[in-house]
Protein backbone atom coordinates (compact mmCIF):
# COMPACT_ATOMS: atom_id res chain seq x y z
CA UNK A 1 0.00 0.00 0.00
CA UNK A 2 2.85 2.33 0.89
CA UNK A 3 4.42 1.69 -2.55
CA UNK A 4 1.15 2.57 -4.33
CA UNK A 5 0.87 5.90 -2.51
CA UNK A 6 4.54 6.63 -3.17
CA UNK A 7 4.11 6.00 -6.90
CA UNK A 8 0.91 8.01 -6.96
CA UNK A 9 2.59 10.98 -5.30
CA UNK A 10 5.40 10.83 -7.87
CA UNK A 11 2.91 10.87 -10.72
CA UNK A 12 1.02 13.82 -9.21
CA UNK A 13 4.28 15.74 -8.72
CA UNK A 14 5.34 15.02 -12.29
CA UNK A 15 2.00 16.25 -13.59
CA UNK A 16 2.33 19.45 -11.62
CA UNK A 17 5.92 20.23 -12.62
CA UNK A 18 5.85 18.92 -16.18
CA UNK A 19 4.60 22.17 -17.75
CA UNK A 20 3.47 20.84 -21.16
CA UNK A 21 5.71 21.90 -24.00
CA UNK A 22 3.81 20.32 -26.88
CA UNK A 23 2.35 22.84 -29.36
CA UNK A 24 -0.83 20.73 -29.58
CA UNK A 25 -1.29 21.04 -25.82
CA UNK A 26 -0.59 24.76 -25.80
CA UNK A 27 -3.76 25.12 -27.87
CA UNK A 28 -5.80 23.19 -25.30
CA UNK A 29 -7.05 24.68 -22.03
CA UNK A 30 -4.49 24.93 -19.21
CA UNK A 31 -5.98 21.96 -17.42
CA UNK A 32 -6.25 19.10 -19.87
CA UNK A 33 -6.47 15.33 -19.91
CA UNK A 34 -3.33 13.21 -20.12
CA UNK A 35 -2.50 9.52 -20.21
CA UNK A 36 -0.01 8.72 -17.44
CA UNK A 37 1.78 5.39 -17.72
CA UNK A 38 4.37 3.73 -15.50
CA UNK A 39 6.56 0.97 -16.87
CA UNK A 40 8.63 -1.63 -15.12
CA UNK A 41 10.53 -3.11 -18.04
CA UNK A 42 11.55 -6.75 -18.30
CA UNK A 43 15.16 -7.37 -17.31
CA UNK A 44 17.56 -6.52 -20.13
CA UNK A 45 14.86 -5.08 -22.40
CA UNK A 46 15.14 -1.38 -21.53
CA UNK A 47 16.88 -0.12 -24.66
CA UNK A 48 14.75 -2.31 -26.95
CA UNK A 49 11.62 -1.01 -25.23
CA UNK A 50 12.66 2.63 -25.68
CA UNK A 51 13.48 2.06 -29.36
CA UNK A 52 10.08 0.41 -29.86
CA UNK A 53 8.33 3.32 -28.13
CA UNK A 54 10.37 5.85 -30.16
CA UNK A 55 9.08 4.25 -33.39
CA UNK A 56 5.51 4.46 -32.10
CA UNK A 57 5.99 8.10 -31.10
CA UNK A 58 7.51 9.02 -34.47
CA UNK A 59 4.39 7.76 -36.22
CA UNK A 60 2.13 9.54 -33.72
CA UNK A 61 4.03 12.78 -34.29
CA UNK A 62 3.74 12.41 -38.06
CA UNK A 63 -0.01 11.87 -37.60
CA UNK A 64 -0.32 15.10 -35.60
CA UNK A 65 -0.32 13.64 -32.09
CA UNK A 66 1.16 15.45 -29.09
CA UNK A 67 4.63 14.66 -27.76
CA UNK A 68 5.02 12.32 -24.80
CA UNK A 69 7.15 13.45 -21.87
CA UNK A 70 9.33 10.69 -20.41
CA UNK A 71 10.82 10.39 -16.94
CA UNK A 72 13.44 7.79 -16.09
CA UNK A 73 13.84 6.18 -12.69
CA UNK A 74 17.00 7.12 -10.87
CA UNK A 75 16.68 5.98 -7.30
CA UNK A 76 14.35 4.12 -5.00
CA UNK A 77 11.13 3.47 -6.93
CA UNK A 78 9.44 0.37 -8.35
CA UNK A 79 9.22 1.73 -11.90
CA UNK A 80 11.72 2.32 -14.71
CA UNK A 81 9.89 4.95 -16.77
CA UNK A 82 6.88 7.24 -16.51
CA UNK A 83 5.35 8.60 -19.70
CA UNK A 84 2.84 11.46 -19.78
CA UNK A 85 0.97 11.93 -23.03
CA UNK A 86 -1.46 14.83 -23.43
CA UNK A 87 -4.80 13.76 -24.91
CA UNK A 88 -6.50 15.77 -27.60
CA UNK A 89 -10.19 16.63 -27.75
CA UNK A 90 -12.11 13.40 -28.58
CA UNK A 91 -12.84 14.12 -32.26
CA UNK A 92 -9.26 15.26 -32.93
CA UNK A 93 -7.87 12.23 -31.05
CA UNK A 94 -9.99 9.88 -33.20
CA UNK A 95 -8.67 11.57 -36.35
CA UNK A 96 -5.06 11.24 -35.16
CA UNK A 97 -5.60 7.59 -34.15
CA UNK A 98 -6.92 6.80 -37.64
CA UNK A 99 -3.86 8.46 -39.22
CA UNK A 100 -1.56 6.51 -36.87
CA UNK A 101 -3.18 3.24 -37.97
CA UNK A 102 -2.76 4.12 -41.66
CA UNK A 103 0.84 5.32 -41.30
CA UNK A 104 1.82 2.32 -39.18
CA UNK A 105 0.53 -0.10 -41.81
CA UNK A 106 2.35 1.82 -44.57
CA UNK A 107 5.60 1.60 -42.59
CA UNK A 108 5.21 -2.08 -41.70
CA UNK A 109 4.71 -1.31 -38.00
CA UNK A 110 2.40 -3.69 -36.16
CA UNK A 111 -1.03 -2.47 -35.09
CA UNK A 112 -3.85 -3.91 -33.01
CA UNK A 113 -3.34 -7.19 -31.18
CA UNK A 114 0.03 -7.85 -32.83
CA UNK A 115 1.35 -4.50 -31.53
CA UNK A 116 -0.05 -5.33 -28.10
CA UNK A 117 1.91 -8.59 -27.99
CA UNK A 118 5.07 -6.84 -29.20
CA UNK A 119 4.69 -4.29 -26.41
CA UNK A 120 4.23 -6.98 -23.77
CA UNK A 121 7.51 -8.70 -24.63
CA UNK A 122 9.25 -5.69 -23.06
CA UNK A 123 7.13 -5.49 -19.91
CA UNK A 124 7.56 -6.69 -16.40
CA UNK A 125 4.52 -4.66 -15.36
CA UNK A 126 2.85 -1.44 -16.41
CA UNK A 127 -0.05 0.76 -15.41
CA UNK A 128 -1.82 3.57 -17.15
CA UNK A 129 -4.56 5.98 -16.21
CA UNK A 130 -6.07 9.21 -17.40
CA UNK A 131 -5.40 12.28 -15.30
CA UNK A 132 -6.22 15.98 -15.37
CA UNK A 133 -3.44 18.53 -15.19
CA UNK A 134 -1.11 20.12 -14.84
CA UNK A 135 -2.69 22.08 -12.00
CA UNK A 136 -1.53 23.45 -8.70
CA UNK A 137 -3.01 22.03 -5.50
CA UNK A 138 -4.82 25.34 -5.03
CA UNK A 139 -6.42 25.08 -8.49
CA UNK A 140 -7.66 21.58 -7.68
CA UNK A 141 -9.15 22.79 -4.37
CA UNK A 142 -10.92 25.69 -6.12
CA UNK A 143 -12.31 23.38 -8.81
CA UNK A 144 -13.52 20.93 -6.16
CA UNK A 145 -15.27 23.70 -4.21
CA UNK A 146 -17.23 25.05 -7.19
Amino acid sequence: MKRVFGSLSIVVCLLVVSGWTSPAVAQEAKSSRALVATYQVATGKHLEFLKWMARQEAVAKEAGGPATQWYMHQDGAGWDFIAITPQLEAAKQAEVDKKIETLSKQKGIATGLKASFEFRQYMGTHTDTYALGPMTADEIVKAAEK
